[in-house]
């Protein structure tokens, strides 16, 4: 009689079972990170009335960016927190900082208040950002790994359009009541709920518990989502790989100084920068009101910006399946190209029919067709080759390093948004956006490798190879 499939299989003993509970659970991280960081695209209209928050250009984009400031810092810090508290730990503690924080913006009485409760509120989410994952990663069989992870990419996007909708929905219901934007706001607090609950029933991650010498706590964690023989042979597996973690000399900044560690470091950076140089969050932080400044009335604008929720979960679907089929180059072109399509489009026409009645739809078409070409290519490539790119030695430094500029720039975007859609209009705006990419182009024609089925040492070789090249050249040409 043959064993069974050493996977999560065994239906029958709750294997399989226990681990969609722990996966679903730990991903309402990513659906409070959708969810924050979506909403306020419907609350800024009714948060910035005269009788409200009264916001002008400048404090509305101080609002909505100072949740990214907050989780640039909290995915810096994300990483060695959960590595001293526990994986399960640390999200426990983050669903009550997401509950807090969001009660905490929708009864804020002024734009400080609610300033710092949306940078606490970002700490949040981008300690979310970190530790969902590598949770996720942790708990999952290696031949699973990747579609568990990406679970959580597919709950940020789920976050986004249930916050498009729920802001509909209240928007259009309570249009005259000064609580609308209260309402929007604390509604994030009910997910929070159900993290801190859900995580009190899942499990630490048994990576996490070997690290701190606690053995059998980890055999008994995966014994509740492997077979028992599986179980016992990854427990061995995992012991082993932490003592060679160990005898790894990890890098640091000082070790920039190294060309080939400083370049891989500095392309890492260029990956995050270009998804962010899109203009994605623009759209998702501000989507209602670029539809205002078109010619929607808030009500419609609120309605018509669902669409932007629900193709952006389609094509993250969508991106994921190809992932497994297309090459990471060509894939992140292609989505670049049809950004710069999409934008040079929405500026075109904007000029061209600017006060029409027409004018609103047509935004609203390239938005949604810009979005499909982000959502479905642009960013699962850009998180995946994040992953891909940095060597064991340096990828704690390059992750950390990269993300964190990613979070920087969509902060400076965020914040200069609405200034630059109220001094330059939405047409010049977008052209702006589109000439960015057309950079951005250029950078991964010239600069990206392909990763698609390269391992972590091959790569390691090529950049270091690149750099002996490039100072081969330099030598020749002295001599000559």
């Amino acid at each position: 009689m043959k064993d069974k499939d050493p996977g999560v299989v065994d239906t029958g003993s709750g294997y399989k079972r226990n681990l969609m509970m722990i996966t679903i659970i730990s991903t309402f991280g990513g659906l409070l990170f959708g969810y924050d960081t979506g909403v306020i695209n419907g609350a800024l209209p009714f948060m910035s009335e005269p009788d409200q928050l009264n916001l002008t250009a400048f404090t509305e984009g101080l609002v909505a960016s100072s949740l990214l400031l907050g989780a640039a810092i909290g995915a810096v810090v994300g990483g060695s927190l959960s590595d001293k508290l526990g994986r399960r730990k640390y999200i426990l503690y983050l669903s009550v900082l997401f509950f807090v924080t969001a009660v905490g913006c929708a009864l804020a009485i002024n734009v400080p208040m609610m300033v710092v409760f949306r940078f606490f509120l970002g700490v949040a989410v981008g300690g979310a950002s970190v530790t969902v994952p590598a949770f996720l990663a942790e708990m999952a069989p290696t031949e699973r790994r990747g579609r568990l992870v990406t679970q959580n990419e597919f709950m940020i996007v789920t976050g986004q359009l249930l916050a498009f909708t729920t802001n509909a929905v209240i928007g259009n219901l309570l249009v005259n009541s000064g609580f609308t934007w209260r309402y929007m706001l604390v509604i994030a607090a009910i997910p929070a709920v159900v993290l801190f609950f859900g995580m009190l029933r899942v499990p630490e991650s048994p990576r996490w518990l070997v690290s701190k010498g606690r053995e059998k706590e980890a055999l008994s964690v995966l014994k509740k989502i492997r077979t028992e023989k599986r179980a016992e042979a990854e427990l061995e597996e995992i012991y082993e790989t932490i003592q060679k973690e160990k005898e790894i000399d990890k890098a640091s900044l000082k070790d920039l100084a190294i060309p080939w560690i400083r370049n891989i470091v500095f392309l890492g950076i260029g990956i995050a920068v270009i998804q962010q140089i899109t203009g994605i969050n623009s759209i998702m932080y501000y989507g209602t009101e670029i539809l205002r400044d078109a010619g929607f009335e808030t009500g419609a604008a609120l309605i018509a910006n669902i669409a932007n929720g629900a193709i952006s979960v389609i094509a993250v679907i969508i991106g994921i399946w190809l992932l497994g089929k297309v090459g990471r180059k060509p894939m992140l072109l292609v989505g670049q190209v049809g950004a710069v399509i999409a934008l040079f489009s929405i500026g075109l026409f904007s000029s061209m029919f600017e006060g029409t009645d027409i004018l609103p739809y047509i935004v609203i078409t390239f938005t949604v067709i810009f979005l499909a070409f982000m959502q479905g290519a642009i960013a699962p490539v850009t998180w995946l080759m994040l992953a891909e790119i940095f060597p064991s030695r340096i990828r704690g430094l390059g992750m950390g390093v990269s993300v964190f500029f990613l979070w920087i720039v969509n902060f400076f975007i965020g914040l200069t948004f609405p200034t630059m859609l109220s001094a330059i209009g939405l047409s010049t705006t977008f052209y702006m956006f589109a000439v960015l990419n057309v950079l951005a182009i250029v950078f991964v024609i010239r600069f990206l490798p392909e990763t698609k089925d390269v391992s972590l040492e091959d790569l390691e070789e090529y950049f270091k190879k690149k750099e002996e090249r490039k100072v081969e050249g330099k030598f020749s040409k002295e001599v000559m």
